[in-house]
């Protein structure tokens, strides 16, 4: 299934209190729960204005969907193409020897 990030533009994300950060997470969860499997939440990174949040969903749609339904902005949804971290550097070094 595509991943997806999603960046929520959310002036004073990062002053959120844990109460209103949990309240967020359990509307997106219910939201979630009323689309069905064909959607997961993986994960979110809070920064100071923005929420980015990666997202496992057949399509932009039904991202775009989940956020109005949740009241909450999706300003930008990107399909990820790949991942990388410190690790890929070292699988080509390892091909290499």
């Amino acid at each position: 299934m595509p991943r997806y990030v999603i960046e929520r533009e959310i002036p004073g994300a990062g002053q959120l209190s844990q109460d209103q950060l949990q309240a967020i997470a359990q509307k997106s969860c219910d939201v979630i729960s009323d689309l069905g499997p064909k959607i997961q939440w993986v994960e979110s990174f809070v920064t100071d204005d923005k929420i980015y949040c990666v997202y496992n969903a057949p399509n932009k749609e039904i991202i775009k969907q989940h956020a109005e339904l949740g009241g909450f902005p999706a300003n930008r949804i990107e399909e990820i193409r790949n991942v990388i971290s410190p690790v890929t550097a070292e699988s080509r070094a390892t091909v290499d020897s």
